[in-house]
Parts: C-alpha cells; structure tokens; sequence
C-alpha cells in the first residue's frame, strides 16, 4: 500500500547530502513494489484446514544439493544421501539406515567438457567420511567397495578408491579404479583436489554427518514435557547413576 510521507527523500546519486527541502502542503507518495514472495489474503467464511489434514503437495519440495569440482582431466560432484527410517510398533521410528555421501566421477573429453554418461560412483559411509576428514597433509587412505558382496554376483565388481597426497604438498588426489565385469568396463579416473578444496569438503562432512546419522530427527522430537517421563525411564534402567559419577 502506498505510504504517504512529509517531505521529499533527498537523492543519493552523489556523496553529498542536499540541504532540507521546503515542505509542501500537498503530501507526495512512494509507491511500493509488491514482494514476489507476498500474496494478499483471501477473506473466506471457512477456517482454514489443521496442518495435519494438508497435502503433500502444499509441502516443502525436496531440495538436492551438492559440491562440484572440475578439473583439466576430470570433474567430481559430492552429493548426501539422507538415512533411512523403519516404524516400530510403538509409533516411533529408528534409523534402518544410515546416509551417505554419493561421489560421482566424470572422464573429461575436452576442455571443460566431460562425459557424464561414462561416470563412475564410489557411496562414502559416515565412517569413511571420518577417515577422509582424518587425513594429514601426508596421509593417505583407500576404501574398497563391492556391491554385490554377499550375493551370487560376489566379485564381479571392484571399486577402488584411494586419496594420497599430492607429491608438492598441495593437497590430495583421488583416484577411483572400477572393474565391472558384468559390463566389461575396466577404468581409472583420478582428479587432484586442492587444500581449499579440501577445507571446503571437510567443513560440509562435518556439518551433514549429524543429519546423516539421523541425529536431526531426534533433536526434533525433544519436547520439554517429556522430561519428567525420561527421567523416570533413565532411573529405573540405571543409567542415572552412571551420569551421576
């Protein structure tokens, strides 16, 4: 809504601040720009619905994000997963699950250009993620992984990945080797990761570990109400004689 003023706003065009002008009788007006995020309220006979009755449309969209690195022979994209949850009997739910970091290598086929249908995927668990935030300048690590461990294609697909520091010191390098001998694809991709780029990756694992954990979900349930009934079950089971020492 227009907002009526008593005098005329002094222009800031230059680093100067105009003397006051004289005011006038005749009030002037700043017409204001409707936000785009502003809608105006509709006046309806009905009371809204409860929250619990809305439907998944009028929910938050699922929001992806990620950190990309690309360089002269490779790009990498490091994207979390979220945990997985199972419902118990009572209502309440428990992590079946934990998430992960999904790593996606890329060749590059050009400058700047890289053949996202050829990229390979290595998934980090929170405690490979540890291991990596671990690393000294002169540390190296590796993690194997076969997807079908355990099942009748056991072997058949190899997954390799190593981080060793680069020889002048200034960072690390990964370097992902695949054998898939379902699809008779055998391939290294390796791409160096600067210190900054380093610092920038560790600082995200370690904001989203918690999340990953499903720790977030806890946190959300916490109500102070339900103290009294908490401490009471931390009584009979003992374990408030442990917390007492």
């Amino acid at each position: 809504m227009a907002l009526p003023i008593s005098h005329s706003l002094p222009s800031l065009t230059h680093g100067f601040v105009p003397k006051t002008l004289a005011l006038k009788r005749t009030p002037s007006f700043i017409v204001s720009r409707r936000s785009d995020y502003y809608e105006p309220q509709k006046v309806t006979s009905r009371p809204p619905p409860p929250e619990d009755s809305l439907s998944a449309a009028s929910q938050p969209s699922r929001v992806y994000v990620g950190y990309s690195i690309y360089k002269g022979k490779a790009a990498l994209t490091i994207e979390p997963r979220p945990p997985e949850f199972s419902p118990l009997d009572s209502g309440a739910f428990k992590v079946s699950k934990e998430g992960f970091a999904l790593m996606q290598f890329a060749p590059a086929v050009g400058t700047r250009q890289y053949d996202w249908s050829r990229k390979q995927v290595f998934s980090l668990s929170v405690t490979e993620i540890g291991t990596l935030m671990s690393l000294g300048a002169k540390d190296s690590c590796e993690f194997f992984h076969d997807p079908f461990k355990g099942r009748s294609d056991e072997g058949k697909v190899r997954k390799l990945l190593k981080a060793e520091p680069l020889p002048d010191g200034t960072g690390h390098f990964f370097n992902l080797s695949v054998q898939n001998r379902l699809l008779n694809v055998d391939e290294s991709i390796y791409i160096p990761i600067s210190k900054a780029e380093f610092t920038i990756l560790n600082s995200s694992f370690n904001f989203i570990i918690p999340y990953l954990l499903g720790w977030h979900a806890f946190a959300n349930t916490i109500k102070p109400e339900d103290s009294i009934q908490t401490n009471n079950a931390i009584s009979r089971s003992g374990v408030e004689l442990e917390w007492g020492r």
